[in-house]
């Protein structure tokens, strides 16, 4: 999937944002542990990544919200998000889920690569997942 419409122009600003919001956390020090001497090149390939998982959401949301492989394509999303940025914890992803889908330019780069309603499905998907009793077991990614 080619992301090269996806809006990159402001990743500078984004990561000002999150440095001024969660620089003094743990997950965001796991953050430039994991990340803090990557190229231009190795971040924006890594963007890229990420949101070929988030615009995922759109070829799934005719399903249902709890649908197992809706919740499956979560649970690879979180997974995805704590191998390569930070431990991406359930409330830590839910919050991320809210974000998506608040308005804004996350929602609009969303929407634009995934289909309109792709981040309110994304955010609804993972609310359920969140608040899951039980979870999915590895074998499922």
């Amino acid at each position: 999937m080619d992301f090269s419409d996806f809006d990159t122009s402001k990743m500078e600003e984004y990561a000002r944002q999150a440095k001024e919001s969660w620089g003094e956390t743990r997950e965001y020090q796991e953050y430039e542990a994991k990340n803090g001497n990557q190229t231009l090149t190795e971040i924006k390939e890594m963007g890229n990544r990420l949101m070929e998982i988030v615009t995922g959401f759109g070829i799934l949301k005719e399903k249902s919200a709890d649908d197992l492989s809706v919740q499956v394509h979560v649970k690879k999303l979180q997974t995805f998000i704590s191998d390569h940025y930070y431990n991406c914890s359930d409330q830590i992803l839910s919050d991320l889920g809210k974000m998506y889908a608040a308005g804004g330019e996350f929602t609009k780069n969303i929407d634009q690569a995934g289909g309109e309603g792709t981040a309110a499905f994304a955010n609804e998907a993972i609310q359920v997942y969140c608040n899951r009793k039980t979870r999915l077991p590895l074998g499922h990614l």
